[in-house]
């Protein structure tokens, strides 16, 4: 099936805004193509999927200024941390975790080398 690419990308913008979706895969669930399609069509570093990407974060930005706000005043924060942690940047998990082990994997000559991250307490410290 042909799909109008331009009509595409402006049903994408579209459904991000709407729907204040957060991940590529939300979109494709709103329009009307396939994931592979969709992927094939906006390849990353195009302006489309650029854009996207920079609608995409401005959901997530906005949504957790939003719940950062209403953690402050709620004492049942447990959904809204759940949330929080699903959208959150790398940095923003670490603070959020009692403990944090992140792992990266090079191969350089055939050795392993192994990073691990452990934060203790709320602060990194």
């Amino acid at each position: 099936m042909a799909y109008d690419k331009n009509k595409i990308y402006n049903q994408a913008k579209e459904a991000i805004e709407k729907h204040n979706l957060f991940f590529i895969e939300d979109i494709v669930a709103f329009i009307p193509c396939g994931r592979s399609w969709f992927y094939e069509n906006f390849k990353d570093g195009t302006d489309e999927m650029d854009t996207i990407k920079d609608m995409l974060d401005q959901n997530k930005i906005r949504t957790k200024s939003s719940i950062r706000a209403k953690l402050y005043k709620s004492e049942k924060a447990g959904e809204l941390l759940a949330l929080y942690r699903l959208i959150a940047t790398p940095e923003e998990h670490r603070k959020l975790n009692q403990s944090y082990i992140g792992h990266t994997h090079e191969l350089e000559n055939e050795t392993i080398k192994q990073l691990v991250f452990v934060a203790k307490g709320s602060t990194g410290k």
